[in-house]
């Protein structure tokens, strides 16, 4: 078969015709970027909450009836493990700690007292410092009679009690809790759904 030239001089070789792709469409092109940053952002967000519920927040269910009515049997609250390395534990706050007398269980009461406070109660009325303290997280139907001899709480310890109180077991009965033994305070409930908000 005679070759054909284009004329020019000299048997000149042409590289074989290179098979064209495709263009990929535009929509192709931006979900491939889009797809990286969703991903990248789906792990940061991964990583923060980790962290968070790790260092931070806890989740954390209440077993018992002890600390009725502000928080029920089974109710679900995020606990913050971080908030006292910034601020001192007051009387009043509802704080997570591990039990005296078997640190492998988690209680969960309010403080009444810390440490050097006189504290006394009598015929439920509980004084702290020779003063009554005004409980109203804790309703006539909760409270009990029980009377407690003064004691001075010691150096880095804290007198917690129940809201329930003839249904709790506290510092009453465990005495003053080491603030080694504090690791968290109760600050949100989020089950059930009646229950959310701050925990009080």
């Amino acid at each position: 078969m005679p070759e054909i030239t284009s004329g020019e001089g000299g048997n000149r070789q042409f590289p074989p015709a290179q098979r064209q792709e495709p263009p990929e469409s535009n929509a192709a092109v931006r979900l491939r970027p889009a797809l990286g940053v969703w991903l990248r952002d789906l792990i940061v967000s991964l990583a923060i909450s980790a962290f968070i519920i790790v260092f931070i927040y806890q989740p954390v269910k209440v077993e018992g009836t002890s600390m009725m009515p502000s928080l029920e049997d089974q109710e679900r609250i995020f606990v913050n493990k971080f908030v006292y390395r910034l601020e001192p534990i007051s009387r009043g706050d509802i704080v997570v700690f591990r039990y005296p007398r078997d640190p492998s269980k988690s209680y969960i009461k309010r403080v009444i007292g810390a440490a050097g406070d006189r504290i006394r109660i009598d015929s439920g009325q509980v004084y702290v410092n020779g003063e009554a303290i005004e409980e109203d997280y804790v309703p006539p139907a909760y409270a009990d009679a029980r009377s407690y001899p003064e004691t001075v709480v010691p150096a880095e310890c804290y007198f917690v009690l129940g809201d329930h109180r003839s249904m709790s077991n506290d510092s009453r009965d465990f005495g003053p809790v080491n603030q080694s033994y504090i690791y968290g305070k109760a600050v949100f409930g989020y089950w059930p759904m009646d229950k959310v908000g701050r925990v009080r």
